[in-house]
């Protein structure tokens, strides 16, 4: 599902200057998460995860079907260390 959802959304954030980090569905206790990592020069904020979650939820709500279950879409920057 990762691959699927970083094939649909990579290319639409290229375009708005985000870069595609990571994606995963993972569980987290007892919650599903589609979480995405995103960067952009020099920095991402508030306003920058507002624009990416603007792009990527009405193309992951055309795959609604295909997650098992209900998720929460988290899309948050890399930290340092993950880079």
């Amino acid at each position: 599902m990762d691959d699927k959802v970083r094939s649909l959304i990579e290319e639409p954030l290229k375009k708005i200057n985000i870069k595609l980090s990571k994606v995963e569905y993972v569980k987290e206790g007892t919650m599903y998460f589609l979480r995405v990592v995103i960067d952009k020069e020099p920095y991402v904020d508030v306003d920058t995860c507002v624009l990416a979650t603007e792009v990527i939820n009405p193309i992951i709500d055309t795959l609604e079907d295909e997650f098992e279950e209900a998720y929460v879409l988290d899309v948050c920057s890399q930290e340092k260390g993950d880079k």
